[in-house]
């Protein structure tokens, strides 16, 4: 069959679709987040460490910022309660904006939100807790993490659980900018540039950025200061604070060296350049 010559269209091009607000926290949310795979994980963590994991666990999600997490835990199970709390008045009036509307009527009751200080408000009753995204990394002080670490161990119900995510390597002791390009919701980059390192105070200044197609980086839309705390720093803590034990979850390896997503209690590591972890300490 003879190929038809192609004829040039008179037709215009329509333009492309203007872009919508920049929203912080929606690029946030698709970047560094995972509600629904991150909750099933803890859940998971849970019933490794206490063998069975009942109709309805009790959530308590710290430094909780828009509450995501919050509002997937809720969807595990009918009878699942969640409670968030976090010192920012503004990623929480977001969730009940954006998150919350999104679950039905019952399980919306099912999640409890305040607007407080982990080191100083009433912290809600719970079978597990978490701290995630290294939130806990803004307390820098040995004292003031281990005050924390207390009133967690202090809320937790008997045989309750804590759950912390840790980074750490050589690649967080120097400055770098790590760029992943990204399709939802619109086609953008994220970048986590570590501006700096104390090797004294083992501080770093980290920023998220994000450039959307066609337009400018937007530049430190998140800045943080943290400390890097090692593993055995956290787990010596913990343990002194009153929990019973403490588990390290870490990440197996493919043959390219890149993680596997399988987490496995383990106690030795790898020596690479950059890792992330889990700790659960049971009460």
């Amino acid at each position: 069959m003879k190929k038809k010559t192609p004829v040039a269209s008179t037709a215009k091009k329509a333009a492309p679709a203007p872009l919508q607000p920049f929203d912080k926290y929606l690029y946030y949310l698709n970047s560094v987040q995972s509600p629904d795979e991150n909750m099933a994980f803890l859940r998971t963590i849970y019933l490794d460490q206490r063998g069975v994991v009942p109709p309805g666990l009790t959530l308590r999600e710290d430094f909780c910022g828009t509450f995501a997490n919050s509002c997937s835990w809720v969807k595990l199970g009918p009878s699942y309660v969640a409670h968030g709390i976090d010192l920012d008045p503004e990623p929480i009036a977001y969730g009940r904006e954006h998150y919350l509307p999104e679950l039905p009527a019952e399980a919306r009751a099912r999640v409890h939100i305040t607007e407080g200080d982990v080191l100083e408000s009433p912290l809600a009753k719970c079978d597990l807790a978490a701290a995630l995204n290294f939130s806990f990394c803004f307390f820098r002080e040995r004292a003031v993490l281990k005050r924390y670490f207390t009133r967690v161990f202090e809320s937790l119900n008997e045989g309750g659980v804590f759950v912390l995510d840790v980074m750490g390597g050589p690649f967080y002791q120097e400055t770098n900018e790590h760029e992943l390009e990204l399709d939802e919701p619109t086609p953008f980059s994220y970048f986590l540039e570590q501006e700096s390192f104390d090797p004294i105070t083992c501080e770093a200044r980290f920023h998220i950025h994000f450039k959307r197609k066609g337009e400018p980086k937007r530049k430190k839309v998140f800045s943080y200061t943290f400390r890097m705390w090692a593993l055995p720093e956290l787990r010596d803590l913990l343990l002194e604070c009153g929990f019973k034990s403490v588990d390290c979850y870490w990440e197996g390896t493919l043959d390219d060296g890149e993680g596997n997503g399988i987490w496995s209690r383990m106690k030795h590591g790898e020596d690479c350049d950059s890792w992330l972890a889990y700790l659960a300490a049971t009460r």
